[in-house]
């Protein structure tokens, strides 16, 4: 969303120090690098890159989240409720779990705001109804242009909340785990190295034809002497041969021997097949297929030591997603309610919320209740007791 501020500052400023974007790009808008058909195409149709973005994904919101508010804020119960209410009108839980597999495989997901002055819902557009991002020369959004095939609309910035992750060089859009897995490489001299998806699919196209074609070993049936037609009767029985491979029975005068046709074993490239899945797993940024796939990988230490480098890869993605709902969903919602959202501070927190031990904590409030009875009453300990989860019922107040 574009900043009024910095738009006074740098028309104060004269335009700013320095520029992002030529006239030419401000003018006619950016496109991605790389379609989001094809990311789609990629996370929907390849196993791999498929295990890739529901690895990472899982990983950052599978537990869920909980949100919490600044206990020093006197309205703080009423901005908490707010921003759950709408978090359950929406189904945020399940927003994320769509948003965030976009964002982990291209960078991006764009989620529009119902509407921007009068925020009551929220949803998720296509990735492939992007077409384009407009930006003034300061690099500031000023549009979102959707695809001819839907509409063609620019749609105003503020009303996208656009996840941008991993931007380089001031890009428009984000990189995703999958990008460098489907880009192309400039060699020099007009030649590229094709992607690496491709060449893992062109690997996988082959291979069935290998298997069909060397599935059974070639035979030579060498019949000394033996006439023109016998030799063409055999070869015309030989031809009807099925490729699953079959018996046969033969009657001729003449005699025949049989010799195998072996595969040149030089032909053989596994170190190549090995080097391209090595890549294709360094793109992922996900241990999750060596260690299915392969068995030399299949060990608890190597498996503990890929969990602890993917660690620090999900807390990024998780605190990445965590501020842009807190300034962009939660914000704007608390405000609508009336609420300060800098103090009220509504923060998003993944997993569950951790209860307090009961057994620890009971003699605690029996010994406050014992020495200090202004300081907690038998009421406020029962209170504390049921929002704990025990079962039991709120004392009738006296009359």
């Amino acid at each position: 969303m574009t900043n009024p501020l910095r738009l006074l500052y740098e028309s104060v400023r004269g335009g700013g120090a320095g520029k992002l974007l030529n006239a030419t790009s401000s003018a006619f808008g950016e496109s991605p690098t790389i379609t989001f058909a094809d990311y789609l195409n990629a996370y929907t149709k390849d196993p791999s890159c498929g295990a890739f973005v529901d690895f990472l994904a899982d990983q950052a919101v599978g537990m869920g989240f909980y949100t919490t508010c600044a206990e020093d804020y006197t309205e703080a119960k009423k901005a908490k409720e707010a921003a759950d209410e709408f978090c359950e009108f929406v189904n945020l839980d399940g927003l994320l779990q769509i948003g965030v597999r976009e964002i982990v495989a291209s960078g991006n997901s764009f989620w529009e705001k119902i509407e921007p002055n009068n925020f009551v819902d929220l949803r998720i557009l296509p990735l492939s109804s992007i077409s384009s991002i407009k930006r003034d020369v300061q690099g500031n959004v000023q549009a979102f242009v959707q695809s001819a095939t839907y509409g063609g609309k620019s749609l105003e910035a503020k009303r996208i909340t656009h996840f941008r992750w991993n931007p380089v060089n001031q890009e428009p859009f984000g990189r995703g785990i999958l990008q460098s897995l489907l880009e192309e490489y400039e060699i020099g001299s007009g030649e590229k190295r094709t992607s690496f998806i491709k060449m893992k699919a062109r690997i996988e196209n082959i291979m069935p034809k290998i298997i069909e074609k060397y599935a059974g070993p070639d035979e030579v049936w060498n019949m000394p002497g033996a006439k023109d037609e016998t030799a063409a009767t055999l070869q015309s029985l030989l031809k009807k041969k099925p490729k699953e491979g079959a018996r046969f029975v033969w009657n001729g005068k003449e005699a025949a021997t049989i010799s195998t046709v072996q595969v040149d074993p030089r032909s053989r490239f596994e170190a190549y097949i090995d080097h391209i899945m090595g890549q294709i797993n360094m793109g992922g940024q996900s241990p999750v297929s060596a260690l299915l796939v392969d068995p030399k990988y299949a060990t608890k230490a190597t498996a503990e030591t890929a969990a602890a480098l993917v660690e620090r890869k999900v807390m990024a993605l998780q605190r990445f997603v965590k501020r842009t709902i807190e300034k962009e969903v939660f914000d704007p919602v608390v405000k609508q309610a009336g609420q300060d959202a800098q103090k009220a501070a509504v923060r998003l927190n993944w997993g569950i919320p951790e209860k307090p031990d009961i057994n620890a904590l009971l003699p605690v409030l029996a010994q406050i209740a014992k020495d200090r009875p202004d300081a907690i009453s038998s009421q406020e300990i029962r209170n504390i007791l049921i929002k704990m989860g025990l079962p039991l019922e709120k004392a009738t107040p006296p009359a």
